[in-house]
């Protein structure tokens, strides 16, 4: 998983993203040591190691103090006990979809450049977009800098948001954002297309060449951005992600998951077979069983390459199979 904090699934976020920030008042008590400005001036020093200039430090980490509202939501970070059917339905609206094919029209033109260059198809663009952070209208409501310097003061998981915090302050340094504009989740996922800062300056793309790369309001930046990181996670642009199949009542379960994988006409000779009981697909990609939930009434998924390269972007089955659905409605697949 590359542009989100391990901790914080992207699916769970897009549950429940936080907008409001209210009640966000200092923190009573932390773990560390030392006080918050004291920690605050360790990290401007170690920025400044970095080449960060001491004039983007001076507006980025003035009256910064720690959020209560950041470490409730870390430590309670809920738990959902829906079905996967019951999430699948709820992720994958009608509503969704409709949108998402209004999306994909009204930018059609947009993303055939992205997809030309990329080589990412248009609909999985719109629905990572869609399920990210609902086609950008949802994207957090939280200073991604003093979120991440709250968690970052925090000591569970100090180093991994002290380097996100780091990360983030380049980021404004290089002139991409404001510090005042770099909105997102309580954790850090940033913009249109949630990325945390690590990710962005790996992944992120000026598509517009206006020499910023604007995930936050500049929708040729997020679709670009979102397709060039599923590019370096492996994506094949000749294929799709996988398909709902049935499998046969005497299926070995002991076959199912990733690291089996076999040609699509071996799993045909096992008898798995399309939703309708038609034939699987001729052509012999690799191919793998992914059953979602426990038991022999799961539903069944033949999944490829590219749905690898989904769990790249966030390692939890249930994202990565909503995408899938979600595009595959969107594009009439």
């Amino acid at each position: 998983m590359q542009h989100k904090n391990p901790w914080v699934p992207g699916w769970v976020r897009s549950l429940a993203v936080v907008t409001v920030v209210a009640a966000l008042s200092p923190l009573p008590v932390c773990a560390q040591q030392v006080d918050f400005q004291t920690f605050l001036s360790g990290v401007r020093d170690e920025a400044l190691g970095r080449g960060i200039r001491a004039q983007t430090l001076d507006v980025a980490l003035v009256g910064l103090e720690p959020l209560q509202r950041v470490i409730e939501l870390d430590r309670a970070q809920p738990e959902f006990t829906l079905t996967f059917e019951q999430y699948l339905a709820g992720r994958v609206t009608e509503a969704r979809v409709a949108r998402g094919k209004q999306m994909l029209a009204e930018n059609r033109e947009l993303l055939a450049q992205v997809e030309q260059k990329y080589g990412v198809q248009s609909r999985f663009i719109v629905a990572l977009w869609g399920l990210e952070t609902d086609f950008g209208r949802n994207t957090g409501g939280f200073s991604v800098i003093q979120a991440l310097a709250t968690l970052a003061y925090d000591d569970r998981r100090a180093a991994y948001f002290r380097r996100e915090l780091l990360n983030a302050l380049q980021i404004v340094d290089q002139g991409h954002v404001t510090a005042a504009a770099m909105r997102g989740s309580w954790a850090g996922a940033m913009g249109q297309a949630q990325f945390m800062p690590s990710t962005f300056l790996s992944a992120a793309v000026d598509f517009d060449g206006d020499g910023k790369r604007d995930i936050w309001t500049n929708k040729a930046d997020v679709f670009a951005s979102a397709a060039q990181l599923l590019a370096k996670n492996g994506w094949a642009g000749d294929q799709t992600w996988g398909r709902p199949v049935k499998v046969p009542a005497n299926f070995d379960a002991a076959l199912a998951g990733l690291p089996t994988q076999k040609p699509i006409s071996a799993w045909q000779a096992l008898g798995v077979r399309r939703l309708d009981g038609g034939d699987l697909p001729t052509r012999e990609l690799q191919a793998s069983i992914v059953l979602p939930t426990p038991g022999a009434k799961s539903p069944a998924y033949l999944v490829y390459n590219n749905y690898r390269s989904l769990l790249r972007w966030n390692n939890a089955t249930l994202f990565a199979v909503a995408v899938g659905t979600l595009a595959d409605r969107i594009g009439d697949g």
